[in-house]
């Protein structure tokens, strides 16, 4: 009888506990949105909030992972220790050289030279770029891709995969597993995988019963395929059919909309760095990758740098470099990311570059493949256009999935990153960033492209949404920022 009179009180001492420890814990080393987002929730329901956070409060990796990464650091920085910060010879913009000394001492990868070999826009034809390189192999092929399903449209990649294995050709594929299994016919693309002799790896793979358990939010975005060590491309398009092969796409007619780049040269080193560090990550296994400068440089070299990001890197790269992008910026800003949700201090220089006169575009999907990120992202559009931003809405059901920017006329960025809490805290990602003339020019022609396309979203119009809607985009902004 005791137990049940005292249960209320002891309940809410628990809760007050938890209330007050919170209050000096949360906000250690983390973003103010961030902090007050998890605070609200633990104030709210004390106990649940308190089970949420332990399971996916903390932003960073720790144990092996963290260890491995700064290992990867490490060794990375000293086989490249002979790299000067910017390659010989190249006029860099005022501004931008200090961008690529920021990036290497977050990342440790030097700004080298590369080689642009054009965009891939068009879904299919940049499989079928990739395609035909790995049909070139002749000693190895590193495929790295968040999300992999062996479907109708990939098929001929990997029958590539397949003949290359016949002829000696080392195949090493990586696969994020929570980001692939939902994916029809999974299982029988493992079992096609093993059967082809491709050496494929599970990334951050939850398998409870196996012993395999992390955070179920921390997952490898990256997409990447390097062949020989000689060529490689780089982007946001995942190895799958462009409708996902979800019913509900398949419906509405819905597919994504995606950008590739297919690079050479020395730059080419960095992203098979990644993929080792990131391959050792899941296997163990050692890949040497060394930083030799080229004596014959290539036609149309130019200055490239590649950016890995994700929870290994305490110090966040990728939103340091988008932030300090866009602060360059002096006459026009193009930006284009599928999944907008920034952070303050992205948000507020994409504002700020707006109000000091800079012609600022945003490029966004009509509407989003997933509902807390098109709610979220919407409860950005009053601030942005407030400031001068100019909103582009990518027409539905196609997904504008697309992650590049540019700053002026003198540098550009495409990758995997998306402007949004979960790919600068949360996943693995990789940006490319480059001052090349035509590389600019040619994303340049993309948002051209999309521009013609879209339909812009004016402030009058904005305004007139229902309250309804206006809740619901305020409600999933806090959600969204629960990291």
């Amino acid at each position: 009888m005791n137990a049940i009179v005292w249960a209320p009180a002891i309940l809410y001492l628990v809760e007050l506990i938890i209330k007050i420890v919170a209050l000096g814990t949360i906000p250690g080393n983390r973003r103010p949105s961030s902090s007050i987002a998890w605070l609200l929730l633990i104030v709210v329901t004390p106990i649940l909030g308190l089970v949420i956070f332990l399971l996916i409060g903390s932003p960073f990796v720790r144990g092996r992972r963290a260890k491995v990464q700064a290992e990867a650091n490490t060794v990375i920085s000293e086989r490249s220790a002979n790299v000067p910060d910017i390659p010989a010879g190249f006029d860099v913009p005022v501004g931008v050289d200090s961008l690529f000394r920021l990036n290497r001492r977050l990342s440790a990868l030097p700004c080298v030279t590369g080689v642009s070999h054009g965009l891939f826009g068009e879904y299919q034809a940049s499989i079928q770029a990739m395609t035909d390189a790995v049909k070139e192999a002749e000693t190895r092929v590193h495929v790295e891709f968040f999300i992999t399903s062996w479907d109708d449209a990939t098929d001929g990649f990997f029958v590539a995969l397949t003949e290359a294995v016949k002829r000696g050709v080392r195949v090493r594929l990586l696969y994020d597993h929570v980001a692939s299994r939902r994916y029809p016919r999974f299982k029988e693309m493992n079992t096609r995988l093993t059967a082809a002799g491709i050496d494929w790896r599970e990334m951050m793979p939850i398998k409870p019963l196996k012993g395999k358990w992390r955070r179920p939010d921390l997952r490898n975005h990256r997409k990447l395929l390097v062949v020989d060590g000689k060529v490689a491309f780089m982007g946001s398009q995942n190895m799958i059919d462009s409708s996902y092969l979800l019913p509900g796409n398949i419906k509405v007619g819905r597919h994504w909309k995606d950008l590739n780049i297919k690079i050479t040269g020395e730059i080419v080193r960095e992203l098979e760095a990644v993929f080792a560090m990131d391959w050792y990550t899941e296997t163990g296994e050692r890949l040497g990758v060394e930083f030799e400068l080229v004596d014959d440089p290539e036609v149309g070299e130019v200055p490239m740098q590649l950016l890995p990001s994700g929870p290994g890197y305490l110090t966040i790269p990728n939103l340091r470099l988008f932030t300090g992008l866009v602060h360059r910026a002096q006459h026009k800003l193009s930006l284009t990311s599928p999944y907008f949700v920034p952070d303050d201090s992205l948000l507020e220089a994409i504002t700020t570059a707006g109000s000091r006169g800079v012609a600022v575009e945003l490029f966004v999907s009509e509407q989003a493949d997933q509902f807390v990120v098109q709610h979220a992202q919407a409860s950005y559009y009053d601030v942005l256009l407030e400031a001068g931003v100019r909103i582009y809405l990518y027409p539905k059901p196609t997904v504008l999935h697309a992650k590049h920017f540019t700053v002026d006329d003198m540098v550009g960025i495409i990758g995997s990153s998306n402007m949004d809490y979960r790919s600068f805290g949360l996943d693995y990602e990789i940006t490319l960033m480059s001052t090349g003339k035509q590389f600019v020019a040619d994303l340049q022609e993309v948002a051209d492209g999309y521009r013609a396309v879209c339909r812009e979203l004016t402030l009058e119009e904005w305004r007139q949404r229902p309250r309804g809607q206006r809740y619901i985009d305020n409600v999933m902004r806090l959600v969204s920022a629960l990291q």
